[in-house]
């Protein structure tokens, strides 16, 4: 499978450490850009499918690197989310106007970034984003929020949603409770370990609803995996 390239452009190295963390746990490739002109050098080098655009940047600033971008022929279509502490109205308004696709203020969860990138690429470039996953009898449609069983629609929760999303991308592997806690709540988030074994249970109660097996097995001291049904 082909995966959307992201470049990171943050001269925060602990954020962009982060980010590049968390975009790579999701199945995205990255490069990381420290500031403006080693931004526009890793466009060319990288050809990335998104950028991920710090406003104040050394050298070159984002919203200049921004102009720069859509003026380029090449690049004039590259979607771009900008990050900013800026949280005044006409911040926003400036740095949509210069050609941003979204805005997102700091502080901000990396889970809501990696939903606005995917709404941004699903915009600009459907291709890139599928937005229906199967898995066996288990069908779960991103866009509409929906999943389906059999053909009979299953109602989850946002939590169990995503807890869903991330283990049908992933057949057959086995996340540890921690991975899964980084993978769907963020690893910036606060909660326990063990409330990862309280929506597994209500997850696989929603998917086992008319007793079509359960798809979810669970790896002594290991965690949890999402096998064959039944």
């Amino acid at each position: 499978m082909i995966k959307t390239r992201v470049l990171i452009v943050e001269d925060e190295e602990d954020l962009a450490t982060l980010l590049d963390y968390n975009l790579k746990r999701d199945d995205f490739e990255t490069a990381i850009a420290g500031d403006g002109e080693e931004a526009l050098l890793k466009v060319e080098e990288f050809r990335p499918d998104i950028a991920i655009l710090d406003w104040m940047l050394p050298k070159i600033s984002g919203i200049e690197v921004c102009r720069r971008l859509r003026a380029n022929a090449e690049t004039k279509n590259l979607p771009v989310i900008m990050l900013t502490a800026r949280a005044e109205e006409s911040d926003r308004i400036r740095g949509l106007e210069t050609g941003a696709d979204d805005y997102l203020t700091k502080p901000f969860s990396t889970n809501e970034l990696i939903a606005r990138m995917r709404a941004v690429l699903r915009r600009i470039r459907p291709g890139l984003v599928e937005d229906e996953a199967r898995f066996g009898d288990i069908r779960l449609d991103r866009s509409a929020h929906r999943v389906w069983r059999d053909d009979k629609e299953i109602h989850l929760g946002p939590t169990e949603f995503r807890l869903l999303d991330h283990l049908i991308r992933h057949p057959g592997r086995v996340f540890s409770r921690e991975q899964l806690l980084n993978a769907v709540w963020g690893s910036d988030a606060f909660v326990e370990v063990r409330t990862v074994d309280v929506h597994i249970g209500r997850l696989r109660k929603a998917l086992n609803r008319y007793d079509q097996g359960d798809p979810i097995r669970t790896v002594r001291s290991a965690g949890y995996s999402l096998d064959a049904a039944g």
